[in-house]
């Protein structure tokens, strides 16, 4: 089992930055990705970044250039700098992380204003 605990998300007005933290606990030995995804009312949940252990990333095309994950393994931490945030990067957010199974996080609200 894996239990992820988010922090991190806010109210910001657009132009302006969040970072989103994501600590890992358990068996996290059997992680190798782990990530980020967000759920806008009314509409499905979907990627937004995502890093392997050997640090490979990727990201969904809206976000690229504005978003940057990380991670840390020693601190079993994942991490979303988001800069340039839009109205249209409201969400909930939740971290994942995979190993044979999928683990999510409780979620964290991210309002950007206009």
């Amino acid at each position: 089992q894996v239990q992820l605990v988010e922090s991190g998300g806010g109210l910001v007005q657009a132009g302006g930055s969040l970072r989103l933290s994501c600590a890992a606990s358990g068996s996290i030995f059997g992680i190798n990705v782990m990530g980020w995804y967000r759920q806008a009312p009314r509409k499905q949940r979907e990627l937004v970044a995502a890093v392997t252990s050997g640090g490979n990333t990727n990201y969904r095309e809206s976000v690229k250039g504005r978003f940057t994950i990380s991670r840390d393994n020693a601190k079993n931490t994942v991490y979303l700098q988001m800069n340039s945030l839009k109205p249209e990067d409201t969400a909930v957010y939740y971290c994942h992380a995979r190993t044979r199974d999928d683990y999510w996080g409780q979620g964290t609200q991210v309002t950007v204003s206009s």
